[in-house]
């Protein structure tokens, strides 16, 4: 079987050919050099001849962020930096034969400052199989993505993923895709990015639908926080805080940067950190999304029932918690701290510290983003992911991110077993894969993922849970308790 060969506006690609199709490093935008880094994506460079799209391209600037604790997360994050300039690229997955089919754009997460479609998660082959196109975005992170620098374009990143989102439109049709029906979907960072999205007036007319998978409609920092991490890059690094200032500085000092600039107090006034620490990096809005007029499309949007486990668990602090820790997670949050975890406690009469910790710091970083998102779309479908895995112990449960090989299928990965990979030592439900796969991929097709949308009913997907598939809204992440941010 010959390698197939597709002709896009800037030159022909020549993929593989299996079971599906695969097109790989494709770029969408130019290559980010010097001042460009800082500057809005520009269309790819024309070339001659053939280029090979056989293997993955480079990866954004990065550093180093797969140990995370007793956890593996290395099929997450990916293999880290890739050297070479080319790394605005995308992947795409399509099945064998010409029939136009619904389109599905991946933003990967990774905090702002990690990750890459190269992920082992996020071969897209069996959404290929299951009837769909499955795109992969390599988008600017940290410094060159989103720090906010006078003189450049805020949100870069997200700039980059609207260029990727166009190049669909353009290029989509050759690969067997159908571009007036495109879903864009993303995870954790990526799908707050998708959710900057749904407030992009730009992206009005690029895609149908949109899933956000343990995102935030309320996740963006205000520009006058984004201030303080530019004013600490910039003095780190003894530059000016503005885009010429930082044009000169190599992508090895970039990313050295980033650790440097973690633990920053980004509370302002009445305004707190949306990322509770974990991150510098993030989208700079005016509005958050939720609180702005959002795009007429279609959203299917859900969280982990134990989000906050990820951030606890591996590290051994969902265990040594203590009602101080508690205290100083909600202040991070909360106006009212004390308030904020009664609330809680109340909710969880039953919950040892570091349960209660988890909760709060779940919803502050995803829940209550997720679920303003939802009201503020009026129509959207809400899922909740509830499987627990054995990981660490037994203890990280419905983590945040232990979804993501359930959707993209990838159980064949020796490091998502084991007492440090993410799925944990006992063999995980197959057949969860598959109902979540489908009805991502019923959602790309016509906008009905197979159960009513929330606000009619109030009605939450439970996925993972035996034998009920559904609740009524006023539980687990969709409560709103008294106090609650």
């Amino acid at each position: 079987m010959s390698d197939p060969i597709v002709t896009t506006a800037a030159g022909d690609v020549r993929g593989t050919e299996g079971d599906v199709r695969r097109f790989l490093g494709v770029p969408y935008a130019a290559p980010p050099r010097g001042a460009g880094r800082f500057a809005p994506p520009r269309p790819p460079e024309p070339w001659t001849g053939v280029r090979d799209a056989r293997t993955f391209g480079p990866t954004a600037p990065q550093p180093r962020r797969d140990a995370f604790g007793a956890l593996d997360m290395s099929p997450y994050f990916g293999p880290g930096w890739v050297r070479g300039d080319d790394h605005l690229t995308v992947n795409v997955w399509a099945p064998r034969g010409a029939a136009r089919r619904p389109v599905m754009v991946f933003v990967h997460g990774g905090g702002f400052v990690a990750g890459s479609p190269r992920a082992a998660l996020y071969d897209g082959a069996a959404f290929a199989r299951d009837g769909a196109v499955l795109v992969t975005v390599g988008y600017r992170l940290g410094v060159a993505g989103f720090l906010d620098l006078p003189g450049a374009p805020r949100n870069r990143g997200l700039l980059d993923v609207l260029a990727a989102l166009r190049w669909v439109r353009r290029e989509i049709g050759a690969f067997g895709g159908d571009p007036g029906n495109v879903t864009l979907f993303g995870q954790s960072a990526g799908a707050t990015i998708v959710a900057g999205m749904l407030a992009t007036r730009e992206a009005d007319g690029l895609f149908r639908r949109a899933i956000v998978q343990s995102g935030s409609g309320l996740g963006a920092f205000a520009p006058e926080q984004a201030a303080r991490v530019t004013g600490a890059a910039a003095a780190a690094l003894g530059v000016a805080g503005t885009a010429e200032g930082f044009a000169g500085v190599p992508d090895e000092r970039l990313v050295d940067v980033v650790p440097e600039l973690g633990g920053l107090d980004l509370r302002t006034g009445e305004l707190f950190d949306p990322l509770a620490g974990l991150s510098p990096f993030g989208l700079v809005l005016d509005r958050q999304p939720a609180r702005s007029r959002l795009a007429d499309v279609d959203l299917l949007v859900g969280t982990n029932a134990e989000e906050g486990n990820l951030y606890l668990a591996p590290q051994g602090n969902l265990t040594s918690s203590t009602a101080r820790d508690v205290r100083e997670t909600a202040s991070a949050v909360h106006a009212d701290p004390d308030a904020l975890v009664a609330a809680y406690r109340s909710r969880r009469p039953d919950a040892g510290e570091g349960e209660v910790r988890s909760a709060i710091l779940g919803d502050a970083l995803f829940g209550t983003g997720s679920r303003a998102l939802a009201e503020a779309h009026g129509n959207a479908h809400v899922y909740e992911f509830v499987w627990r895995s054995g990981a660490v112990g037994g203890l990280l449960g419905a983590a945040h991110a232990v979804e993501v090989p359930f959707v993209f299928g990838r159980f064949d990965l020796p490091e998502l077993g084991g007492p440090r990979g993410l799925l944990g030592p006992a063999e995980p439900p197959a057949p969860l894969a598959g109902e979540m796969r489908a009805a991502w991929v019923s959602f790309a097709r016509s906008g009905d993922p197979g159960w009513p949308p929330y606000g009619r009913d109030g009605t939450v997907r439970r996925f993972g849970a035996a034998p009920e598939t559904t609740m009524p809204s006023g539980s687990s992440v969709w409560e709103r308790p008294v106090g609650a941010v």
